[in-house]
């Protein structure tokens, strides 16, 4: 029998199920893109990659339970199991040896990828107090890092079990050449970009 590894919470995904973001993005923003680019061809519009969640623990050097909590965390937020990363060298002033571990990673993909995005525009993102919108920052290469300060805003988690308030950045990869085209790119998804702050 096979061991079931999916965090708990998470059912399996349906035979031929397509997520409704995966749907959008072929229908409906790919026409406004090439229409708002000129592009001549399906091929050249930008697709998004990747998303990869990072969740550094710098206490985790002393107590190896917090990694694993922030492990199990980041597991149940995206319904994929995280991985724990390590120091690659040491760095004496943090009580830093290589191989220590200091925070835990996903890295999501095709249609775990539309889920979390999903989720994270239309529940979590609205859940923040006082939200007015994410900067429009890019990184020069297309792609776009969105800082979140508490783990907690995500309503997969249990606010009375957290025993550590912990932040993490959310790094979406786009085929995008331009920041333009990424930024129009995320924007037709729905990421809720402040106005006026590029």
């Amino acid at each position: 029998m096979a061991k079931n590894t999916k965090p708990a919470g998470q059912a399996p995904v349906p035979s031929g199920y397509v997520p409704s973001l995966q749907k959008t993005y072929k229908e409906e923003i790919v026409p406004k893109l090439m229409k708002e680019f000129n592009y001549t061809t399906v091929m050249q519009c930008p697709k998004l990659v990747k998303i990869t969640i990072n969740e550094g623990v710098g206490d985790a050097t002393a107590d190896r339970k917090i990694v694993e909590v922030a492990q199990q965390e980041l597991s149940t937020i995206t319904g994929q199991k995280a991985v724990i990363t390590s120091s690659r060298k040491d760095i004496s002033n943090f009580k830093l040896r290589k191989g220590m571990p200091i925070g835990v990673k996903v890295t999501l993909r095709s249609t775990k990828m539309y889920e979390f995005l999903e989720r994270l525009i239309r529940i979590t993102l609205p859940r923040i107090r006082d939200f007015n919108g994410i900067a429009q920052k890019l990184d020069g290469k297309g792609n776009y890092t969105l800082g979140v300060k508490e783990q907690i805003i995500f309503p997969e988690i249990d606010i009375e079990k957290v025993t550590k308030v912990l932040g993490m950045e959310i790094t979406f990869v786009t085929t995008a050449n331009t920041d333009a085209e990424a930024y129009a790119l995320l924007r037709e998804f729905g990421l809720p970009f402040q106005k006026n702050n590029k």
